[in-house]
């Protein structure tokens, strides 16, 4: 039985506020997966072939339009639920939700439309909050909605006594639009009773590493600092928190910058050891969470579409107590406005600061422009190593050359013959990265496979591998080729497919050739 209970009482006090209201179906993840997705647009969304409609969620939408505004900008706010089995925490980030939403109806400053996306995520946070996404920006019209009705049984007569009370409401089915999205920010609310003071955590990091404009979160940490009081952090590596080797160069480097304080006030490179382990944990997990390609949250659905957003989640002490409930919907509204406010006075979209960075606090980053200085430090021997095993391939003597000169001519061929050397090189380079392409596409169909275990499809992708440079080498005829052993976990590498994560990419055909490559190199014969 279709249970709308809940989407219709979010959509009563939506209409309640004179908002346009509607509701939007959608299906459940799919487990396909396309070696080529990453360089393909978003998915549409159409269903091919059979189709399991009994996993579907059903979003609920509220837009209010801007007194002063033109239709063309709007800003999201969405808060994820579970419609089949609600908690208090997810009640109060309705609640949160709502009583900005009811004063955003009210006022007359506001020159934004204000979408409010009350995503139903019992089959995923980030599955409903895409599908509505997909739909906002790509429309496909399918029979997915009617098919749906009609198995849900709402030809009843209690369905009919609803529908119309959803009509006499204004609220339909038809999907609503506004305008381009400036910013989106998703609220959650997380039930922690150990928490010691009212805390918010921000969530940034997107599909592929991608972040949102650094402006956005130095907003919302400014005004949840300094005007209501929140305990603002990010996530951490908690592994590295109890290190005790993190611990003794923390200690060394406050131990430095005391020294060199009594030497000169002036120096203050020293911070406290507390601030160094929890900054170099913030920033681990930073660097771990961008490499890895998957996003931290529902927010990661927006920048798939050029939209800034972040993930706020509160923690508030003594969630029970009605008391502290009053206190902290005033406090955490106040931020949500406070931040629609300063995005709503926008005149165009957040581009002035960064979009590549690494968080080591809420209000401290690495910028792109320090930490690719190490990256190039990282990557410059790689051409210098290169030049030099080429220049010394006639000291080792891998490729015959003559000793004896016999005429000029036979001395001009040579010299030819050594200047197309880089194309050995080359042409070994084009086939590892081939055989990068070959294992990055064998997943896709080892997935095909019925009843597989992941210790089975890890054996299966080692032995293809094993078996495409085989074939590679055999045709290529190179030399100083050995063994090579690719050994990653199934699981893993499953979880970077199932994201369309650039990860997988770069590690498919760069990674693993390089390799390859640099066990070439090791094991080449030197005479």
């Amino acid at each position: 039985m279709w249970n709308r209970e809940c989407q219709r009482l979010i959509a009563r006090y939506m209409s309640d506020l004179g908002a346009e209201v509607n509701h939007h179906s959608f299906q459940g993840p799919s487990n396909s997966f396309h070696p080529l997705h990453f360089f393909s647009s978003p998915d549409p969304g159409v269903v091919h072939g059979k189709f399991n409609y009994s996993i579907y969620g059903i979003n609920t939408i509220g837009v209010i339009r801007a007194p002063r505004g033109d239709g063309k900008e709007a800003i999201v706010l969405v808060t994820p639920y579970n419609s089949a089995k609600i908690d208090g925490a997810e009640a109060m980030s309705i609640g949160v939700a709502y009583s900005v939403f009811s004063l955003l109806s009210r006022v007359s400053w506001l020159a934004k439309d204000i979408i409010w996306l009350a995503a139903d995520s019992q089959v995923g946070e980030y599955t409903a909050v895409d599908a509505w996404l997909r739909e906002y920006h790509a429309p496909v019209f399918n029979e997915f909605r009617y098919m749906t009705d009609e198995s849900s049984g709402r030809n009843s007569l209690f369905s009919r006594i609803v529908e119309k009370h959803d009509a006499e409401r204004k609220i339909t089915d038809d999907f609503r639009r506004a305008g381009t999205m400036a910013a989106a920010l998703v609220i959650k609310v997380a039930d922690k009773p150990n928490s010691p003071d009212d805390t918010l955590t921000i969530y940034a990091e997107a599909s592929n590493g991608q972040m949102p404009n650094l402006d956005l979160i130095n907003v919302v940490n400014y005004l949840a600092v300094h005007k209501q009081g929140f305990h603002v952090k990010v996530d951490k590596l908690l592994s590295l928190l109890d290190s005790k080797w993190l611990r003794l160069v923390a200690d060394f480097y406050e131990f430095a910058g005391k020294v060199a304080r009594s030497l000169n006030p002036q120096w203050r490179f020293g911070i406290p050891a507390l601030d160094y382990i929890e900054g170099t944990a913030t920033l681990a997990s930073s660097l771990y969470t961008q490499a890895l390609g998957i996003p931290t949250g529902p927010h990661g659905a927006f920048r798939d579409y050029q939209v800034d957003a972040i993930t706020v989640e509160f923690a508030p002490r003594f969630l029970k107590n009605k008391a502290r409930r009053t206190e902290f919907l005033t406090r955490a509204g106040r931020l949500i406005e406070g931040v629609i406010r300063s995005v709503n006075n926008l005149l165009e979209k957040f581009h002035q600061s960064f979009f590549l960075y690494l968080l080591t606090s809420s209000g401290k980053f690495v910028s792109v422009g320090v930490y690719m200085i190490a990256f190039g430090l990282l990557v410059a021997p790689l051409p210098v190593a290169a030049a030099s095993l080429h220049a010394g391939y006639d000291k080792i003597g891998v490729y015959p050359r003559r000793i004896e000169k016999v005429s000029s001519s036979a001395d001009e061929h040579e010299h030819t013959q050594k200047s197309w050397r880089w194309l050995y090189a080359a042409r070994q380079v084009c086939i590892m990265h081939m055989w990068g392409v070959a294992v990055s596409l064998l997943p896709y169909f080892i997935d095909q496979i019925p009843h597989s275990t992941p210790l089975i499809s890890i054996i299966i992708w080692a032995l293809l591998s094993g078996v495409c440079l085989l074939v590679l080498y055999l045709v290529s005829s190179s030399e100083g080729f050995r063994e090579v052993n690719v050994s990653h976990f199934w699981t893993w590498l499953e979880s970077l497919r199932a994201w369309n994560s650039a990860t997988y990419l770069y590690i498919g055909m760069v990674h693993l050739p390089c390799w390859v490559l640099c066990l070439h190199i090791l094991f080449h014969p030197c005479y």
